[in-house]
């Protein structure tokens, strides 16, 4: 898929060219640099609202910019939004920035805010997210109120995944005659191959699977950032020794993620700028209960988390660069119980195995990415090694994640391969997502592969959403945490870390954090 310009966006670009051509650094007073970087793969769409993953959302910091976004310490930081105010107890009233152009060179307006909010609680994926929310009602024309149904204790956070999109570029419909604002998942859309924000950087070029490139815009309103990188050229390296080698050699400047196996090996690289943290993403294993009966089964379930030796996946696969999870919420998370441990005892399991009548196993379909997580398809590989051993035959397929995420939403194997990092960094957001009931009109389950379905979870994560009271809310949401450990709902792996790579002078410990969102377009390359 090749990206295709707006006679708007053409423009800007040009406008972008004849600042570099005349060595004018728009932005930061430092030298203009070309940032090369190399991820596993590169975002599936330019819509900000296609798909709610990792990728999205870091395309999103760099061609689009929020109303509120997070620091390193986890504090709310003022972007499009200069500041807030509480009105009453579901209204927050959000003041925004003046003198703010889109990429196309329309202003930035509150109707602008309203759109983009309309728009996500129309999104499949982002449905969810939002659906405590009302809406947004524009006050003036740079004042905006974001309204909720009850009291919600999150609004500050949703804030930050609210990444106003240009209502005149995208109302109307495209030269096939579809609306410019369609959203459809895996498609072909305006919206898709498009873009209009207010980032640091205007997508130059873009072929699908092959290399992205970016410009700096010139009109880019944050005039204090320090970031002084005026071009950025994208390219997907899937195999990560490859990714380790291009950057060694002088390919690249800059790689996500590192893979275990080479932590040591770039930590003794004096020219290597080597960062690593902590994650919040959980990875796990959905079992289809609607495509296999046996996954109905309590016992069945319980069996095969017992069977997955967790510890040992760390231990060998990750080479100790994850943390051994037993339920979704981290440590340090509201909802976290620390009582909660492994569990993995074979015996166990295959006592299990004979008590629910199933002794001689059976023979399920197994699909995992092999380019999304870190070792994802080696993880998979190992999950289906150990389930044989309780006698569950595994058909396993691993595929990049541009055909896996069609294939996840189909549900198209009887257990799939998660990663969710808390989009609200708050526990309550990996049930809404990934094991409250289904529900396409609300959004909750989205995925929820698994097709799991516990209707008291579901009354307590809706009650966790109007609780005030932070202590209380962390009692209700362990209650969730202990209720999907005794069900076995899903299959716990492990919290997987983070681990970023550049050459010297390419200062990423200043822009990488927690989320895995790298701010790029605050950079400072140094030669």
């Amino acid at each position: 898929m090749t990206f295709s310009f707006t006679k708007a966006t053409v423009g800007a670009l040009v406008a972008c060219t004849v600042a570099f051509g005349t060595g004018i650094a728009p932005v930061a007073p430092a030298k203009a640099e070309t940032l090369r970087m190399a991820y596993d793969a590169d975002p599936v769409s330019l819509d900000p609202h296609e798909q709610l993953s990792g990728g999205t959302l870091q395309l999103s910091h760099m061609v689009f910019d929020p109303l509120v976004r997070f620091t390193k310490d986890l504090e709310y930081e003022p972007r499009l939004a200069e500041s807030w105010e509480q009105i009453d107890e579901r209204t927050m009233r959000f003041h925004l920035r003046e003198g703010v152009t889109f990429h196309s060179g329309n202003a930035f307006t509150a109707e602008d805010v309203a759109f983009t909010v309309e728009r996500l609680k129309q999104s499949p994926d982002f449905k969810g997210l939002f659906e405590p929310f009302e809406g947004a009602k524009v006050v003036d024309e740079h004042t905006v109120d974001l309204i909720t149904k009850e009291p919600y204790p999150l609004v500050l956070t949703m804030a930050t995944y609210i990444f106003p999109m240009d209502k005149a570029f995208y109302t109307g419909t495209d030269e096939n005659g579809e609306p410019k604002d369609a959203i459809v998942k895996h498609g072909n859309t305006f919206a898709s191959t498009n873009e209009s924000g207010t980032g640091p950087f205007v997508v130059r070029s873009r072929e699908q699977g092959v290399r992205v490139e970016f410009d700096r815009f010139p009109e880019y309103w944050d005039t204090e950032s320090p970031g002084n990188v005026t071009e950025i050229i994208f390219t997907p390296i899937k195999e990560a020794p490859t990714r380790v080698a291009s950057l060694l050699s002088g390919g690249v400047d800059f790689i996500a993620p590192v893979p275990p196996t080479d932590l040591e090996r770039l930590r003794s690289e004096d020219d290597v700028n080597l960062v690593t943290m902590p994650g919040t993403r959980i990875i796990t294993f959905q079992m289809n209960q609607k495509r296999v009966e046996a996954f109905q089964d309590v016992r069945v379930r319980q069996a095969i988390v017992h069977a997955v030796n967790n510890e040992g996946i760390v231990d060998k696969i990750m080479k100790g660069f994850a943390t051994v999870a037993a339920q979704q919420s981290a440590p340090g998370q509201a909802g976290h119980v620390p009582e909660l441990e492994p569990r993995y005892d074979l015996e166990a399991a295959k006592a299990l195995m004979e008590e629910a009548g199933y002794a001689d196993g059976f023979s399920i379909t197994m699909m995992a990415p092999n380019n999304r997580y870190v070792n994802d398809a080696k993880i998979a590989e190992a999950v289906a090694a150990m389930l044989a051993r309780i006698n569950i035959t595994v058909d396993l397929t691993t595929m990049p994640k541009a055909q896996y995420w069609p294939k996840f939403d189909e549900r198209a194997a009887d257990m799939m391969m998660i990663g969710w990092h808390p989009d609200t960094e708050d526990s309550a957001n990996y049930t809404e997502f990934l094991l409250m009931t289904p529900n396409p009109e609300t959004g909750y389950g989205q995925y929820n592969s698994g097709n799991y379905s516990n209707p008291r979870v579901d009354e307590l994560i809706i009650q966790s959403q109007s609780m005030v009271d932070l202590e209380e809310r962390a009692k209700v949401l362990q209650e969730v945490e202990k209720i999907l450990h005794e069900d076995a709902a899903f299959m716990p792996l492990h919290w997987q870390n983070l681990a970023w790579a550049a050459r010297e002078g390419v200062h990423i410990e200043d822009v990488v954090n927690v989320m895995n969102f790298p701010y790029l377009g605050d950079l400072v390359i140094e030669e």
